[in-house]
C-alpha cells in the first residue's frame, strides 16, 4: 500500500476556481425581492422602474466591464472589497470594525481564578505558537466543505500581520512566510500597563516552553509592578484613521527610533496583552468578559494588529482582532484548536520544567513629547466616550440547542436567524434589514457574500405569529416557507450567487470611471433595505464550537448579533448603542429567547 501523504495547508490554492460573476438579470431580480419587505406598493413600483432602466442601460455597460475584469483576475472582488470595506474606511477600527471575543476555556478548565494570569498566558501562548508552526510547516490540514477544498489564504494573515494607517487609505503589512518561502519573524510583543516589551518566541530554533514563557512574562510583570504607567502610545490606534496616520507620522518625525519600534510591533507574531481588569465570567454570562475584550483598556492592545491575545488578571482570556486581513473564521479555527488542546491537557503543562538561558525581554520605549501626549489623551477620551455608549450582552440560552432543532429536521442556523427576525419584529413592529455572513471560500481568495435573512416569507411569518386570529397550521406553513427561502438564499450566496457584492462591483466601476452615481444606488429603498452597509441587524453564525465573538452594530439604530450553536445551548452576543433610544440589546436578547421557544413549540405541536 502506498504511503499516505498528508495534505499540505496551502496545496489546493492553485486549483481553486475563480470567483464567478452572477448574471445581471438574476442579481437584479434578487435585489427586487430583497427590497420588497421595506416598500409600500407605490415605492416598490418606482424601484422596479429604476431597476428596469438600470438593467437596459448603464447597468448593462457596467456589467460588461465587470466581466472583462473577471477575465483578468482570479478574484475580481478581492482588492475592491479590501479597499471599500476596510482600508478606505475612516472611522476608528477599534470598536467600530474590529471583532473581539471571549476565550472558550472558561467552559471547562479555566474558570476565573486569581493568581493564574501569567501561568495561563504561558500555556495559551505556547499552543498559539504551535498553531503558527503548523502554518509555517504547512501541516495544518486544509479546511473543506464536504469534499470541496476551501481557500486557506486568510490563514497567512493570522500571524505577523498589521494594518498601518494612511491619510486616505490604510495598508496591510504581512510578514508571514511558510518555511519553504523563507524567514518569518518570530518575536512577540507584550503590552503591560501602557508599556511595550518584546522577546523572541524561539531560542536555538525551538519554541519556548510554557515554563520559559512564564519566565519572560514574569520579568515583564515585575518591571511594571509598582512603577508608574507607561505613556500608552497604543491608544493612538483607536483614533479615526486619518488622525492616527498624522499622529503616527509625527511620532516618526520626532525620533527615527520610534519607527523601528512600530516596525517591531507590526511584524511581531501577535500581541499579548496583560490586562488588569477582572471580568469574572460565569458559564452562562459572558457579558463582562466580552465587553472587556471589545471595549477594554486601549493602552494594552494594538488595535491594528491581526491578533491581540488578552489575558485578564483573573486568569480569563479574550481577544481582539483587526478585521481587514481576515474574517472571524480564521480566529475561530485557531481558538477552537487552543480550546481542544487545553482541554486535553486539563489546563496544565505536562512537559519538562527546565528553563534554558534565554535573554530577558527588551523594553521598547517610544520617544514622546507634549504633542504626542496630547494626541494620546485625546484618543483615550474619544475611545472612552464611544465605548461607554456601547451596550453589550452576552448570554447562554440553555433551554435547548442544536440537538433539539435537528430532531425536528430544521436547520439550526436558519432557526436562530428566524428567531432573531421575530424578536426584532416584536420589539419594533416592522421588518429589520439584516446582514448574515455567507462564506465564499470555495473560490480563490473568497471571503464573504451578504445573505439577507429579512425575506418576504420571514416577514409574512412574523405577522402570522403576532396575529391572534391566525391558527397553528397557518403559522407552521408560513414558518416552513420562511425556512425554505432562507436555506435557498444561503446556498446560493455560498456558491457566489448572491447579489450584494455584484452590485458593489457595478457601483465601484461607475466610480472608477468618474460617472455620476447610477440612480439604483440613490433610491431611498436601496439604503432602507440595507444597501451600502446600512443593515439594522448585522449578524453572523460564529460556528458550532465553543468560540464566540462580538462586533459593534453597523448603524446607529442597529444591532450587532453574533451567536454560536452547541448541542445543548445557543450562546449569543448582542450589541446596540445606548445613545439610540429605539434599540436595546438586553430586550432584543429577551425577545429572542422567547422566540426560540415559540419556534420550537410550533415545530413540535404541529407534528402531532
Amino acid at each position: 500500500m502506498a504511503n499516505h501523504v498528508p495534505e499540505r495547508t496551502f496545496q489546493y490554492q492553485s486549483s481553486l476556481p475563480p470567483l464567478p460573476v452572477p448574471s445581471l438579470e438574476s442579481s437584479l431580480s434578487k435585489y427586487l425581492d430583497a427590497v420588497h419587505p421595506f416598500a409600500s406598493e407605490k415605492e416598490f413600483e418606482a424601484t422596479v422602474d429604476i431597476v428596469r432602466k438600470f438593467q437596459e442601460g448603464v447597468g448593462k455597460e457596467l456589467h460588461e466591464k465587470l466581466l472583462q475584469r473577471a477575465k483578468a483576475q482570479r478574484n475580481w472582488l478581492e482588492e475592491w472589497w479590501l479597499n471599500a470595506a476596510y482600508l478606505e474606511v475612516r472611522i476608528p477600527s477599534q470598536l467600530y470594525v474590529n471583532f473581539a471575543g471571549p476565550g472558550a476555556y472558561v467552559e471547562h478548565y479555566w474558570p476565573a481564578a486569581e493568581g493564574t494570569q501569567l501561568q495561563r498566558a504561558s500555556i495559551s501562548t505556547w499552543h498559539t505558537l504551535q498553531y503558527w508552526v503548523m502554518l509555517r510547516t504547512e501541516t495544518l490540514p486544509p479546511q473543506k466543505a464536504g469534499n470541496t477544498a476551501l481557500d486557506m489564504d486568510q490563514f497567512r494573515m493570522l500571524y505577523c500581520t498589521c494594518k498601518v494607517p494612511g491619510l486616505k487609505k490604510d495598508s496591510i503589512y504581512n510578514y508571514f512566510k511558510t518555511e519553504s518561502e523563507g524567514h518569518c519573524p518570530s518575536h512577540l510583543v507584550v503590552l503591560c500597563r501602557g508599556r511595550f516589551f518584546t522577546f523572541d518566541a524561539l531560542f536555538d530554533g525551538k519554541v519556548l516552553t510554557p515554563p520559559e514563557l512564564l519566565r519572560q512574562l514574569t520579568y515583564v510583570k515585575d518591571c511594571c509592578e509598582g512603577q508608574p504607567e507607561g505613556e500608552g502610545v497604543s491608544a493612538l490606534t483607536s483614533l479615526e484613521r486619518t488622525s492616527w496616520a498624522k499622529a503616527r507620522e509625527y511620532l516618526i518625525s520626532i525620533d527615527s527610533h520610534n519607527e523601528i519600534i512600530l516596525e517591531t510591533i507590526q511584524s511581531s507574531l501577535f500581541v499579548l496583552c496583560l490586562d488588569e481588569s477582572k471580568p469574572y465570567p460565569t458559564a452562562e454570562n459572558y457579558t463582562n468578559l466580552t465587553r472587556e475584550a471589545l471595549t477594554g483598556d486601549p493602552t494594552v492592545r494594538w488595535g491594528d494588529k491581526s491578533y491581540n491575545s488578552i489575558v485578564f488578571s483573573d486568569g480569563t482570556i479574550g481577544s481582539i482582532c483587526d478585521h481587514a486581513p481576515y474574517d472571524a473564521m480564521v480566529l475561530v479555527s485557531m481558538c477552537w484548536y487552543l480550546d481542544q488542546q487545553i482541554k486535553a491537557a486539563e489546563g496544565q503543562w505536562k512537559g519538562p520544567d527546565i528553563v534554558r538561558h534565554i535573554p530577558p525581554p527588551k523594553e521598547l520605549v517610544f520617544t514622546v513629547d507634549e504633542k504626542v501626549r496630547s494626541d494620546i489623551s485625546h484618543a483615550k477620551q474619544q475611545y472612552l466616550e464611544s465605548s461607554r455608549d456601547l451596550q453589550l450582552v452576552c448570554y447562554a440560552f440553555t433551554a435547548f440547542g442544536k440537538a433539539a432543532i435537528r430532531e425536528r429536521k430544521l436547520h439550526p442556523d436558519t432557526f436562530v436567524q428566524l428567531a432573531m427576525q421575530l424578536a426584532y419584529y416584536k420589539m419594533h413592529r416592522k421588518p429589520g434589514s439584516c446582514y448574515e455572513t455567507a462564506m465564499t471560500r470555495k473560490f480563490y481568495h473568497g471571503r464573504t457574500e451578504t445573505m439577507r435573512p429579512c425575506t418576504k416569507e420571514a416577514v409574512n411569518w412574523c405577522k402570522a405569529m403576532l396575529d391572534p386570529a391566525c391558527d397553528v397550521n397557518t403559522k407552521r406553513k408560513a414558518m416552513l416557507l420562511a425556512f425554505d427561502k432562507h436555506n435557498k438564499l444561503m446556498a446560493e450566496a455560498q456558491e457566489g450567487n448572491g447579489f450584494d457584492r455584484h452590485l458593489l462591483g457595478l457601483y465601484l466601476i461607475s466610480q472608477e470611471e468618474g460617472r455620476s452615481t447610477p440612480e439604483l444606488f440613490l433610491d431611498p429603498l436601496y439604503v432602507k433595505s440595507g444597501g451600502g452597509g446600512n443593515f439594522t441587524l448585522s449578524s453572523s453564525l460564529v460556528g458550532y464550537t465553543t468560540i464566540l465573538g462580538a462586533v459593534a452594530p453597523m448603524v446607529q439604530h442597529g444591532y450587532g448579533f453574533f451567536y454560536r450553536i452547541r448541542d445543548d445551548r445557543i450562546v449569543i452576543s448582542v450589541t446596540s448603542w445606548k445613545s439610540c433610544r429605539q434599540t436595546d440589546a438586553a430586550s432584543l436578547f429577551n425577545n429572542f429567547s422567547s422566540s426560540l421557544h415559540e419556534i420550537l413549540h410550533l415545530a413540535t405541536t404541529s407534528q402531532l
